[in-house]
């Protein structure tokens, strides 16, 4: 089953004739939202609010480890992640959309990064983060539709609240060779891939973030929202297109993830992490 979850100003998916509504608890804590489960163009899907509704809580405030168990729990193996996103590169233009590839870690360390610790190791390999069935897939809805999609780039994720400074900016475009920046999707793709979870991210592109020289062109919450609606549209079409055709098998290097990345022994586990553990392993 395929999830989806909502960014910013994505607080419920149009369309969605809801089926049923959970408030999961998980063993690392509630999810962001009650996560809804209903029929979206005839396909079975997930829909869980990041921020929660109304928009309750701030990028380093995100319980991204009980989102992505829930998830997991509730049946998901596929995650398609809105987010909106700056841009750092002039062609990826306010209002297009983008297709990830790869992730840079910008954060501060005040988020849980990972299921594993507490006594169970596991190292688990995030070369390629996102699932390339997936992604492909999304860019084939895409192009059946002749919807412009900028793919394989490269997104920054910083720890936020506070939007960044110019010398921020310079750096994540120039140094570190990013295309995008946002808020929410570190550690969120790194803990679908310890969940063995498919996960691709479409972001909507409302900004220049604060390179340009132009002031007029740097971020603001006024100029998100002038352009985030007109870009969520063009994303929810790519959506409708996805599911209307069937999904590429997810490798196995996605899938099975875990086979031989737990170090610790299963029979020094407790029940409750054997429990866990299982989820993930599922």
């Amino acid at each position: 089953m395929l999830a989806i979850i909502g960014g910013s100003g994505l607080y419920q998916l149009e369309g969605l004739a809801v089926e049923a509504q959970h408030e999961v608890t998980t063993p690392f804590g509630t999810p962001s939202s009650i996560i809804t489960e209903g029929v979206y163009r005839n396909q079975r899907i997930l829909f869980l609010a990041r921020h929660g509704a109304g928009h309750r809580f701030l990028p380093h405030e995100v319980n991204y480890r009980a989102n992505i168990f829930a998830l997991k729990t509730l049946g998901a193996r596929q995650v398609l992640a809105l987010s909106a996103a700056g841009s750092l590169r002039e062609e990826i233009r306010p209002g297009e959309l983008a297709l990830t590839a790869q992730y840079f870690d910008h954060t501060r360390g005040k988020r849980d990064y990972s299921f594993f610790g507490d006594g169970v190791s596991a190292h688990v390999s995030s070369a390629y983060p996102t699932c390339p069935a997936l992604s492909a897939d999304v860019s084939d809805a895409a192009a059946r539709i002749k919807q412009p999609l900028h793919t394989a780039k490269t997104y920054a994720c910083v720890e936020g609240p506070r939007l960044g400074t110019r010398a921020e900016s310079f750096f994540l475009r120039d140094s570190a060779r990013c295309d995008l920046v946002g808020m929410t999707n570190v550690p969120e793709v790194f803990l679908a891939r310890e969940a063995q979870m498919a996960y691709c991210t479409l972001c909507l592109v409302t900004d220049y973030d604060c390179w340009m020289d132009d002031p007029q062109e740097h971020v603001s919450v006024d100029k998100f929202f002038a352009t985030y609606q007109d870009t969520l549209t063009k994303a929810q079409a790519v959506l409708t297109e996805l599911l209307k055709a069937p999904f590429r098998p997810t490798p196995d290097a996605v899938r099975h993830a875990l086979a031989s990345a737990v170090l610790t022994a299963d029979d020094t586990l407790s029940d409750t992490q054997k429990a866990w553990l299982g989820v993930l392993r599922a």
